[in-house]
């Protein structure tokens, strides 16, 4: 008695879905274990940090990481998932009885690329809010505030004013951006786009507000007059305490649905925005990778156990995932130096381990 089509899939979709959700135990649980003795090394000998306190930290750290390891989590849950059923016999069974590889395998590329659109909406969002969260308590517990470098530039502006700010410290408290010993140049923009020198403030502290920023013992210098003192300046400012301190983070670190408002602060204050672009189309990648990756997995334990050299196979598409994550990591490096456009550099990867797939099961298939 052969299962009905729908009845087909959906029970290859739950094996696909079992192995994945093992898989991602499985690695989840090593880079949990590897995080929490990285931190109780470096952190550990502080005398008022407990045990609970370096577990909440390891909580808010891993999921970053994990999120960057789950194309491996899809090669080894489907690799996992069709052998097992490989070795019971099943995919023999369904391809005796007419069910194409293809028709099987269609469930987890749907179900990779559903997870894919959740991963970069909702999973990448919150591990970089958990990460962010996990900066700012391991700056407090090393430094005893969220200190900075000790010397930095901010630059904010649009096609009318370009605004930069230097500082000889900063910190945040309160989700407030606090600078100290402050050097502000405003310069406006002429029609043709050059720059001409406007005004400079110099501040003993600056304090970034909704909307502004506050400057307190102020002193401002105008082109042919002498300095000016006053107790507080209000300059008008786009920036955040997220974004104005995204200035010094890695674009890894930036959540998703922040990226496009980080590029285009970037590009109008003038920094180079390379960085986030490419990062930006590594996420939109990530469904096609996920789908790359369950495909390989698959084509690479569709082979017949009476014939052999299954576990052989099965290690060659786990050396194959390894050498596309290095060509992905290769490919992110040559797009972040400007070598290759950001999207060639973001989706040459997945298309390439999608092609390679690909044809390695028509190959399985077809013959």
């Amino acid at each position: 008695m052969t299962l009905p089509p729908l009845r087909l899939q959906t029970y290859v979709l739950g094996r696909f879905l079992a192995g994945i959700g093992t898989a991602t135990a499985v690695i989840a649980s090593v880079i949990v274990l590897i995080d929490f003795v990285e931190l109780s090394r470096t952190l550990g000998g502080r005398q008022d940090l407990t045990f609970v306190q370096l577990l909440g930290l390891t909580v808010l750290k891993s999921p970053a990481v994990i999120l960057q390891l789950l194309p491996f989590v899809f090669l080894f849950g489907t690799m996992g998932a069709f052998v097992a059923m490989n070795r019971r016999s099943e995919l023999v069974a369904m391809r005796a009885a007419g069910v194409s590889a293809w028709r099987f395998i269609f469930p987890a590329a749907a179900a990779a690329v559903l997870i894919g659109i959740a991963t970069i909406t909702v999973f990448n969002p919150v591990a970089s809010a958990l990460n962010a969260r996990f900066e700012d308590r391991q700056s407090e517990i090393t430094q005893g505030r969220k200190d900075g470098p000790s010397e930095i530039w901010l630059r904010q502006g649009d096609d009318r004013q370009q605004v930069v700010i230097h500082a000889r410290s900063h910190d945040t408290v309160d989700d407030v951006v606090r600078l100290r010993g402050v050097s502000v140049f405003i310069e406006n923009v002429d029609p043709s786009g050059g720059l001409g020198f406007a005004r400079r403030l110099e501040a003993s502290e600056a304090r970034l507000l909704p909307g502004y920023w506050r400057l307190s013992d102020v002193r401002e210098a105008l082109p042919g007059a002498s300095s000016v003192h006053s107790e507080q300046i209000l300059i008008p400012s786009m920036l955040d305490h997220r974004s104005a301190m995204e200035k010094f983070v890695s674009p890894g670190a930036v959540a998703f649905w922040r990226l496009p408002a980080t590029i285009r602060g970037a590009e109008l204050a003038g920094y180079a925005s390379t960085g986030y672009r490419l990062r930006l189309q590594q996420l939109l990648a990530t469904p096609l990778l996920f789908v790359a990756m369950s495909v390989l997995g698959a084509g690479f334990s569709l082979r017949l156990v009476r014939l052999g050299d299954l576990a052989a196979l099965a290690g060659a598409g786990v050396t194959l995932g390894f050498g596309l994550f290095f060509l992905d990591e290769f490919c992110g490096a040559l797009g972040a130096s400007e070598v290759i456009p950001p999207g060639l550099a973001a989706w040459a990867p997945p298309v390439l381990a999608l092609l390679a797939g690909v044809t390695l099961l028509c190959y399985t298939e077809d013959g």
